[in-house]
C-alpha cells in the first residue's frame, strides 16, 4: 500500500513540476525516445517506426484502468496489425517483478519496453496520468492524446486509428 501511494505521489509531483513546453502536444514531431524491450537489454528508438501508424501506451502494473485497457489493445491490434498499426506498450514500474506479474495476469499481444529508471521518453512525452496514450502518424506526428481509460471510449480511437492507416 505504501509503494501505490509512493507512486502515486511521484506522478502527481511530475505532473505539477511538468511545463507544458517539455511536454508533447498534439500535432509535434515525437521526441527522440529510447526505449528497451521488455525483459531483454535490446533497446531501439520510436523514431524508427516512422512510416507506420504507432500507438504509444503507457502504463504501470498499479493502475487499474490500464489493465482494462489491454483487452482493448489486444482486439486493437488483431484488428489492424496488418494494415500498419504498431502498438507499444511503456511500462513504467520502477520494479519489473511487479510488471511481469501484471503481464501474467493480463498477457498483452503486442509489444512491451521499458522506459528505464530515470523514466526520460515518459518526461519527454508529458505523461500526467496513467494510461496516458499517444497516436502517432506514418509521419512521426502526435496525432491524439488520449489520458486514462473508459470503454465507451473506444470508438473514438478506432475510428482515429482507421482514418490514420488510410492515409498515405
Amino acid at each position: 500500500m505504501k509503494s501505490v501511494f509512493f507512486r502515486c505521489l511521484f506522478f502527481a509531483l511530475l505532473s505539477a513540476f511538468l511545463s507544458s513546453s517539455w511536454a508533447i502536444e498534439q500535432a509535434q514531431a515525437i521526441p527522440d525516445c529510447k526505449l528497451t524491450t521488455f525483459g531483454t537489454s535490446d533497446s531501439f528508438n520510436l523514431k524508427q517506426y516512422q512510416g507506420k501508424v504507432v500507438y504509444v501506451d503507457f502504463w504501470a502494473s498499479w493502475c487499474g484502468p490500464c489493465a482494462k485497457s489491454f483487452p482493448f489493445l489486444n482486439n486493437l491490434n488483431k484488428a489492424y496489425k496488418e494494415q500498419g498499426l504498431t502498438i507499444i506498450g511503456v511500462n513504467l514500474d520502477e520494479n519489473t517483478h511487479d510488471a511481469d506479474d501484471f503481464l501474467t495476469k493480463v498477457p498483452p499481444e503486442f509489444s512491451i519496453a521499458s522506459d528505464g529508471q530515470n523514466q526520460q521518453c515518459a518526461q519527454d512525452f508529458g505523461v500526467k496520468a496513467m494510461p496516458s496514450s499517444y497516436i502517432i502518424d506514418r509521419k512521426g506526428v502526435v496525432r491524439h492524446i488520449h489520458l486514462g481509460f473508459k470503454p465507451g471510449e473506444t470508438d473514438e480511437i478506432i475510428a482515429l486509428v482507421k482514418s490514420l492507416l488510410a492515409e498515405p
